[in-house]
């Protein structure tokens, strides 16, 4: 269940435009799965590289073997307040300004 509970997690939080909680998780779910139980499954992985890595090698491998290429995850976001929106540039919700 852990590796289902992780799939359905990282859908909603790839899924989601506001503020990601166990509980809109659970609810999202009509309580299938709690919010409790959401909430101990975070708290037990640490979720760091190796984690990760460990997670998406397989698929990594086959794929840099099939097509060749580079993974590469960067979770920066640069906040650009006065650039006009475009193709790759648009407005998202900042919860340390609350706008």
């Amino acid at each position: 269940m852990k590796l289902d509970l992780l799939d359905i997690y990282t859908d909603y939080l790839i899924s989601q435009n506001q503020q990601a909680t166990a509980t809109g998780l659970s609810n999202l779910l009509d309580g299938q799965v709690s919010y409790d139980k959401i909430t101990r499954f975070l708290n037990s992985n640490p979720g760091g590289s190796k984690e990760l890595w460990q997670y998406v090698k397989k698929q990594v491998r086959h794929l840099e073997q099939d097509k060749g290429g580079v993974l590469i995850i960067d979770d920066t976001i640069e906040e650009k307040p006065y650039t006009d929106e475009n193709e790759i540039v648009c407005w998202h919700f900042s919860h340390t300004q609350g706008r």
